[in-house]
């Protein structure tokens, strides 16, 4: 089987469980997967299978440091000059149309000297980047200095927020092929490409594992708790969220929700949520583990997810699993999940109001009626967010990647 190296700017990460899942369905259809990472993540790690995958991993800049770098770059430069030229000359013209800057993409082009050798070393047959930003370029400069062919998966929303600071299209037009985890990302793909292009663009959903789907049925809880699972930060919709439960409780209403996660934008969720006079009412308890945010999910009535951006959020996909409702946001791709009426409620993003009566709704429906639509989330998502099913058909991109070893 072909054996495939994994490239992301920082593995692992609290928030990408769904990449060590893929990862690891992979390697169950008996591919070779090596990790490479350009960092170690800055947030702490608190979930085991996390911290088994950082010993699997190897750190481009911690490993090769700045004279590992400008040494590998001299090293292609002597070793093959029309392939570093071709190189360089890619990455000067990506720099000057970029939002990042020449300074970042000749640093882009370093790490590509490096890791153009790791793979070459480890049997490297093509490479996968997860997110089109900045691994993704360092794996098309890489290619570009003769390595292996490269594809990578697009999750948005950043991505389609800045598709020329990227060089999407350049990526799109090079790579062997390009996953989108659901239709209206690959929508978007389509928008910046040619129509030549489109079929090397694939839906590969991100998936949950067994833990998920093979979860015993919990009885749902009576209390008035939601959860909430994110990132604090802009496109979360976290602001909204507080008014609209300022407005549920204006009502009559005592609704308990927990904030799992953490980020830049904490200081001002607190201090929202203290202006308003609702610390009784909402709960804020950080990062957790997968085991921690599965018994949150499974304590609460439904999950709440406001988003202003997203691609397709996992953790929509694991509160279905879990036999949990939702209530999110008509955007990107979350309405190819999220079916309103069956296994959640669907608002305009940013509608306060729409999100308050979504709320009380949850609130006033009886056990058996979330029971109900909880059993219709589990059968959406054991039907399109298996991942080991996802892995297949990942599997065979990889091998249309590397047909001498196939055949």
């Amino acid at each position: 089987m072909a054996i495939v190296g994994y490239l992301i700017n920082q593995y692992p990460k609290i928030s990408h469980s769904f990449i060590r899942r893929e990862i690891l369905a992979l390697e169950a259809q008996g591919l070779v997967v090596l990790r490479f990472a350009i960092r170690a993540s800055a947030d702490a790690l608190v979930d085991p299978a996390d911290l088994d995958e950082a010993s699997k991993t190897r750190y481009l800049l911690a490993e090769a440091g700045l004279l590992g770098l400008l040494a590998a770059s001299v090293r292609e430069l002597l070793v093959r000059p029309p392939h570093w030229l071709a190189a360089l000359y890619l990455a000067i013209s990506l720099g000057i149309r970029s939002e990042r800057g020449l300074v970042y993409h000749l640093a882009y082009f370093a790490e590509a000297c490096v890791l153009r050798r790791w793979f070459a070393i480890a049997g490297v047959e093509c490479v996968h980047a997860h997110f089109g930003t900045n691994s993704a370029t360092v794996a098309m400069l890489c290619q570009s200095l003769g390595g292996p062919t490269f594809s990578f998966t697009v999750h948005g929303p950043e991505e389609f927020d800045k598709v020329e600071g990227i060089a999407l299209r350049e990526k799109l037009k090079r790579a062997a092929f390009v996953v989108s985890i659901s239709h209206f990302g690959k929508s978007q793909l389509q928008r910046w490409c040619v129509p030549d292009c489109w079929s090397r663009i694939h839906v590969v959903r991100c998936g949950v594992d067994r833990a998920f789907l093979e979860a015993p049925e919990r009885p749902m809880p009576t209390a008035f708790e939601l959860v909430c699972v994110g990132r604090l930060s802009e496109q979360k919709g976290h602001f909204a969220l507080i008014e609209a439960v300022d407005k549920v409780v204006a009502r009559g209403w005592t609704p308990h929700i927990i904030l799992v996660g953490d980020g830049e934008l904490r200081p001002s969720v607190e201090a929202e949520i203290a202006r308003r006079g609702l610390q009784g009412n909402f709960e804020m308890i950080g990062w957790a583990s997968n085991a921690e945010v599965r018994d949150r999910i499974l304590a609460a009535r439904a999950l709440v997810l406001p988003s202003f951006a997203e691609g397709l959020p996992v953790v929509l996909m694991e509160a279905l699993a879990l036999g949990r409702p939702a209530i999110a946001t008509y955007i990107a791709g979350i309405p190819e999940l999220v079916q309103p009426s069956i296994n959640g409620w669907l608002v305009p993003a940013g509608d306060t109001e729409a999100l308050a009566a979504a709320i009380e709704e949850v609130l006033a429906a009886t056990p058996k009626h979330l029971t109900t639509m909880g059993l219709n989330g589990v059968q959406r998502v054991r039907q399109y967010h298996d991942c080991h099913y996802e892995a297949v058909k990942l599997a065979r991109l990889f091998a249309t990647c590397c047909p001498q070893r196939e055949r």
